[in-house]
């Protein structure tokens, strides 16, 4: 197989302390599933379940058989811990109240 050509590709996994970055040189036609073996993330990281975890290359979503090309990043995302939908309307709720009370102070200075 040195005969085949040989890709540089990176495998991203990020805590909310530090991040991983792992440096790959992989034959063509690689996947991100294999990719991701390849580099031996998964030891570091046991927390990591493919059948969980959802993977991408640079921030967008990707299925584990997708092939890679030379330069992509694989990102290995964590499970969301809040819905998005709900964070945002509670901050909008209390952006609505701020506005309120700063309204009320921009009124007085005038």
């Amino acid at each position: 197989m040195e005969n085949a050509e040989q890709i540089d590709v990176e495998v991203a996994y990020a805590l909310p302390e530090n991040q991983t970055i792992l440096k790959l040189r992989v034959p063509a036609g690689t996947t991100i599933e294999q990719a991701v073996r390849e580099s031996a993330i998964l030891e570091r990281y046991p927390e990591i379940d493919l059948a969980i975890n959802q993977v991408g290359i640079f921030g967008k979503l990707n299925k584990l058989d997708a092939p890679l090309r030379n330069g992509d990043r694989v990102e290995i995302y964590r499970p969301l811990i809040a819905d998005p939908k709900e964070v945002r309307k509670q901050r909008a709720a209390e952006g609505k109240r701020m506005k309120k009370g700063g309204g009320d102070v921009e009124t007085e200075e005038k």
